[in-house]
């Protein structure tokens, strides 16, 4: 089974459940989100949500700080 994660390819021997699938890439806590096929997927829907052959998830975490922070961090 072929997924994308963040554009990048993953390969796995058969479906599993989004939580799961997590899991195995090292993603715990709560500090991010996930997309799945271009939809949000609420942290309760996690273990009944399926995972399929072709699909495309985003995993995204918040950024602290603002801009001004950034910025004078990428002059450092």
């Amino acid at each position: 089974m072929q997924i994308f994660v963040n554009g990048e390819g993953h390969s796995f021997e058969r479906p599993t459940d989004l939580s799961n699938l997590l899991q195995q890439l090292g993603y715990s806590g709560e500090t991010f989100a996930v997309a799945l096929n271009g939809d949000f997927v609420p942290r309760a829907s996690y273990l009944q949500t399926e995972i399929k052959d072709g699909d495309a998830l985003d995993v995204v975490a918040p950024v602290v700080g603002d801009k001004s922070d950034r910025a004078a961090e990428s002059l450092r």
